[in-house]
């Protein structure tokens, strides 16, 4: 990685892109740091003290910018929901799913242009339900229409312009640009998570026997689980295949012996990422009609604490046990849709069958869709529940002492964007130094 990294700043245009980049990550901290018009802030530190529930979940991914109450409060969680909506209306109208897998260089923009639509729409409505669900807490210099309307224009501006970095990054810079933003967000806790554990070694000016051992766990038990992510994001599953001798124009081509890569958790990080986001949504919805539904009971507040489960422990271990297997079963769920939606065993199969290759002892055509499928679906099913396990585990330790500020999720989220940025730098690297067979 290092290695990587030093031939990149050596190539002019890669250190370009690497030099741009840091500058938007440099330009959203910033924005992280710049507050809403019309927020109070001295009484935004009183309110903002302690952020549970969904208001956790945004400030995570925003790194702090919710707490905070700034422009980039909502982070891009907006554009994500809308992404998971646009994907599956893809599902169900057959006029998005031809512009989604025949459309081309052409469909990919439009999809591209209508989930930027109904991010705004949802940015707004996610903007207003803030602004309700905060107006009794008083960080509002006042409860004007005017007031209202500067903060709610203020949030979708601010995801706007998020937007507008992530396309930045990913068509200019390195990497994949809204990936990245949520990456550098949920790395910005890391300081945090030092003077945790600090705190636990030296509580008080005090030092602890105790708390120093649980930090050595806790550090182990993070590059543990840091080494399987990446073991889990690295593997593979070659499936071996054999091309006979044909004829190409007026050449005759050789056989070939290649293989299909299938990787392990082929989905990456998003099935858990949308997951997230389709548990917290109902809450998000509900708080914008019932602003202080935290404290009623009922259906609605039932809902409510059954949907922010996922990133708070104040709501009843019932509510979290029930809400850990319905996450499992939507990590599962999502894992085999995107598997499905980027891999066509009947597609894959019938490229084969064109050029003349087959599977050893598997026959051409529809025996070898069922073979690949089969393989497929046991792959998929292992890095599912694989995914699941990560990011249920820190649901579990919210019951102990423990305040981490890094759980299975950002884990998994850190390490997959990671892996993904040093391929395509990799990649950049390979095209610019590639040599041809005119060179020596």
């Amino acid at each position: 990685m290092f290695k990587t990294l030093k031939n990149a700043l050596k190539t002019p245009d890669v250190r370009k892109r690497l030099l741009y980049t840091l500058l938007l990550i440099v330009v959203f901290r910033l924005g992280c740091y710049i507050t809403v018009p019309g927020v109070d802030s001295i009484a935004l530190n009183d309110a903002m003290s302690n952020t549970q529930g969904i208001a956790g979940l945004i400030d995570m991914i925003s790194g702090g910018a919710f707490s905070r109450f700034s422009v980039f409060a909502m982070s891009i969680s907006p554009y994500i929901t809308a992404s998971i909506v646009i994907q599956l209306l893809a599902m169900i109208i057959p006029s998005l799913e031809r512009l989604t897998k025949e459309g081309g260089e052409a469909g990919r923009q439009k999809i591209n242009r209508y989930t930027k639509m109904l991010t705004i729409v949802l940015a707004l409505v996610e903007s207003i339900g803030i602004y309700f669900a905060y107006q009794s807490s008083g960080i509002f210099v006042d409860n004007s229409f005017l007031t209202g309307a500067l903060v709610v224009v203020g949030l979708v501006a601010g995801t706007s312009i998020l937007m507008w970095l992530g396309d930045q990054i990913t068509n200019r810079g390195v990497g994949n640009g809204i990936s990245l933003l949520i990456f550098i967000g949920i790395i910005s806790g890391l300081p945090g998570g030092v003077v945790t554990l600090w705190n636990l070694i030296a509580a008080n000016g005090v030092f602890s026997t105790t708390g120093l051992l649980l930090a050595i766990g806790i550090v182990i038990g993070a590059i543990i689980l840091v080494a399987g992510v990446v073991f889990v994001q690295q593997a593979e599953r070659r499936i071996p295949v054999q091309y006979s001798k044909r004829v190409v124009g007026r050449k005759m081509v050789g056989a070939q012996n290649t293989h299909i890569p299938l990787k392990l958790a082929m989905a990456g990080v998003m099935p858990v990422i949308f997951a997230s986001s389709f548990m917290t949504f109902p809450a998000m919805i509900i708080q914008i009609f019932v602003p202080d539904i935290a404290s009623q009971s009922g259906f609605l507040a039932g809902l409510y604490n059954f949907s922010i489960a996922t990133s708070t422990s104040n709501v009843g271990i019932g509510y979290s046990i029930a809400n850990a297997l319905v996450y499992l079963l939507l990590i599962l769920g999502f894992t085999y849709f995107y598997t499905y939606a980027t891999f066509n065993p009947a597609e894959v199969s019938n490229n084969i069958k064109k050029n003349g290759g087959f599977i050893p002892g598997i026959r051409a055509g529809k025996p070898t869709t069922e073979y690949l499928s089969s393989i497929i679906s046991k792959l998929t099913l292992f890095g599912g529940m694989f995914l699941a396990v990560i990011a249920i585990i820190p649901m579990l330790l919210r019951f102990t002492n423990l305040n981490i500020a890094f759980g299975g999720t950002s884990i998994l989220i850190v390490v997959g964007v990671a892996l993904e940025t040093v391929q395509q730098l990799e990649s950049l690297l390979a095209m610019r130094h590639y040599k041809g067979f005119l060179e020596k």
